[in-house]
């Protein structure tokens, strides 16, 4: 069976990842800052794992090859989201969400390419946001939150990037707008007020469309910016892209 490894799995996505990945018997290493509450099967917990420090990927990659395994699917879902507006941006909760986002992520990949662990075939899943697209933001929607959109345009271009560099090697990397969801992260910012009428799902159900996602996904279409769930969340979508927009739909940049 597959081996997975979700980076940021101790709730939300990341979890819904994990548990989803290993009720279908897959071997999964989930990755975490913290102690997991309890153990689970076919899920090897790493923790002390901070995306934002420098010693991730390699802390990653010991772990790995202590189990003797090559990886399949790597998911970086690690997020931080801290809010913002003209009259008040932070540059400590920009720094964060720029850390986390869009640089963390090239030294997980590298330490975990460098290490022999990701053969040809394997993929790389980067989670994003629709929020990281230049052409979707609209004048509906005003500005504000500088560090949480331009972090997720940072990471696509990350994405983008390391598909250029692993081509050769045959690992696909792919970015994703997993959907809106109905997550502590969300709540935290008031994004709640938002979830009826945005169309906000579970964690479980958005990985549920992520997983058949990554099943079809391939090095045919490496470096690309997709949405599982379509538009159907996205509320800009229609009013930049038109109307009958597809399921998934490839995103813009």
């Amino acid at each position: 069976m597959p081996n997975i490894l979700i980076v940021g799995a101790s709730r939300g996505l990341g979890s819904s990842l994990a548990k989803q990945y290993a009720l279908n018997g897959d071997t999964v290493f989930a990755s975490s800052r913290s102690e997991p509450e309890e153990p689970a099967k076919n899920i090897t917990n790493i923790s002390d794992i901070d995306v934002a420090k420098e010693d991730a990927g390699s802390k990653l990659a010991d772990h790995i090859r202590l189990s003797k395994k090559t990886l399949d699917t790597v998911i970086i879902t690690a997020g931080y989201f801290g809010t913002e507006s003209f009259d008040e941006p932070s540059w400590e909760n920009e720094v964060r969400m720029y850390t986390t986002s869009s640089i963390g992520p090239v030294f997980i990949v590298h330490s975990l390419v460098k290490h022999g662990l990701m053969a040809k075939g394997s993929k790389i899943i980067l989670v994003s946001s629709e929020s990281g697209s230049i052409t979707l933001r609209h004048e509906s929607e005003g500005g504000g939150n500088y560090g949480h959109h331009a972090s997720k345009s940072a990471l696509n271009m990350v994405g983008k990037l390391l598909s250029l560099d692993l081509k050769e090697r045959g690992i696909a990397v792919g970015i994703v707008h997993p959907g809106f969801m109905r997550t502590e992260m969300t709540k935290g910012v008031g994004f709640d007020k938002y979830w009826d009428d945005g169309g906000a799902v579970t964690p479980d159900e958005a990985a549920e469309s992520l997983v058949k996602f990554i099943e079809e996904f391939d090095i045919e279409s490496t470096g690309e910016y997709w949405a599982p769930r379509g538009p159907r969340d996205i509320g800009t979508a229609e009013a930049v892209l038109g109307k009958k927009l597809s399921t998934p739909l490839q995103l813009p940049w």
